[in-house]
């Protein structure tokens, strides 16, 4: 039987899959059948973190294969529209406190010489 699943590549602790159709027999990394995209979750800057071909995955579950339960929520991840980056956290309370600090001290030398 063919399912379509992640295989795992990358370096330690910065993983990459690839999503592949295979025979369910095959190792995790092993041989395959065909690769049908990938997902990199440590995806940073321009890099695309999820790229699934789905003409193929259709073609490949109308043949019979089966999908994994992380390549499916992959799959319709992927169906809802591109990925969007997570948003850059917020400072810290003390770098906003410094921030604010640096902000009316800036302000207050800004009027202290249009009084004079």
């Amino acid at each position: 039987m063919v399912v379509i699943r992640l295989s795992r590549g990358g370096a330690k602790k910065r993983p990459f899959y690839n999503i592949i159709a295979t025979d369910r027999q095959n190792r995790r990394d092993g041989r395959f059948l065909e690769r049908l995209g990938y997902y990199n979750p440590m995806a940073a800057g321009k890099d695309q973190p999820l790229v699934i071909s789905l003409e193929r995955v259709e073609f490949w579950t109308r043949q019979g294969a089966q999908t994994s339960e992380a390549v499916s929520k992959l799959i319709s991840r992927q169906a809802r529209g591109p990925v969007e980056k997570a948003e850059t956290p917020r400072p810290s309370k003390k770098a906003q406190a410094k921030a604010k600090a640096l902000a009316q001290a800036q302000e207050s030398a800004a009027q202290a010489p249009a009084a004079g």
